[in-house]
């Protein structure tokens, strides 16, 4: 089948079966799989215009609600931590849309780009993973068991204001500044703009490795964030092709649909499996992931 909006021929299956499988993982540590489907995108499908971040972002649009509605059916969203990363986000996904058009258009520096972000995230979440098991001082505390006890596996919010966030989960509680993270919200907004994954990639792994928020607790909250700023950027995108001439800038919406119903199901099922995962599994996964990736994409950018 042939994409007329992105020119891309490909099976019509494989774009949903290849979301599936990756948005079942990813979506556990509260990732839509984005990150991983551009380079999919970019490498296999040869799709390497700008549109390939919009098509990037209808996918999380299509594919997240499922993910989200799990995890507020299991109590476990903590909604003050998903506004404040949503208000922080979407000005910047806009200003990474206009850095993306203007000054990264061509795939080969973008390629650059795409590995030095993913070999950041997963460099973070290798340092995490050691750190919580030099720190580990009982077996709980490197791998959580799964609660018989639905209650445990609630989020109760003690405190918000716009000083700090304070929530128990698992009889333990878990403080964070506002103020904090909405200025690195801003900051991965851009690069997730640029990027077209919406930002929830970026920003999941920097609660667990710099919050020490727990896995099973942030999962939710990134992927509404993720969620509510790709619609925000598949707009910008889409009202500014018109200004861009020639260049394919608007996103291929049947191509991201497609990747969307993959993940849509690919989601509501990794959310539904994620409380049975230790966080370390989780953590390890998307580590490996990201560095296979990111080294490829950095080492073909210094040999060419």
């Amino acid at each position: 089948m042939i994409f007329p909006a992105s020119g891309v021929e490909t099976y019509i299956w494989l774009p949903p079966l290849v979301s599936f499988v990756v948005s079942f993982f990813t979506s556990m540590a509260g990732v839509s799989g984005a990150f991983v489907l551009l380079p999919f995108q970019m490498s296999v499908l040869g799709f390497v215009s700008p549109a390939v971040s919009p098509t990037n972002l209808v996918y999380n649009i299509v594919s997240i609600p499922s993910g989200v509605y799990r995890y507020v059916k299991e109590g476990r969203m903590v909604w003050p931590l998903t506004w404040v990363v949503v208000l922080g986000t979407l000005p910047g996904v806009v200003i990474g849309g206009f850095v993306r058009l203007n000054w990264l258009p061509d795939p080969k520096p973008f390629k650059a780009f795409v590995g030095c972000v993913l070999l950041y995230i997963g460099l973070r979440l290798v340092m995490d993973v050691v750190k919580v098991r030099w720190a580990a001082k009982s077996k709980a505390a490197a791998a959580p068991k799964p609660a018989n006890n639905a209650g445990e596996f609630r989020v109760k919010i003690l405190e918000f204001s716009l000083r700090r966030l304070t929530y128990r989960f698992q009889e333990t509680d878990y403080t964070c500044g506002t103020l904090s993270i909405f200025i690195m919200s801003c900051i991965v907004g851009v690069v997730g703009g640029v990027y077209g994954i919406g930002g929830g990639a970026i920003i999941a792994p920097f609660f667990v490795a710099i919050y020490g928020l727990p896995v099973h607790t942030v999962a939710g909250a990134a992927l509404m964030g993720t969620f509510i700023t790709s619609v925000a950027g598949v707009a910008f995108y889409q009202i500014i092709a018109p200004f861009y001439g020639t260049m394919v800038v608007a996103p291929d919406w049947l191509l991201g649909a497609l990747f969307g119903v993959g993940g849509l199901c690919g989601m509501y099922l990794g959310a539904r499996c994620q409380r049975f995962v230790p966080a370390n599994y989780i953590k390890v996964m998307l580590s490996a992931i990201l560095l296979w990736v990111a080294g490829r994409y950095i080492l073909n950018f210094i040999l060419s």
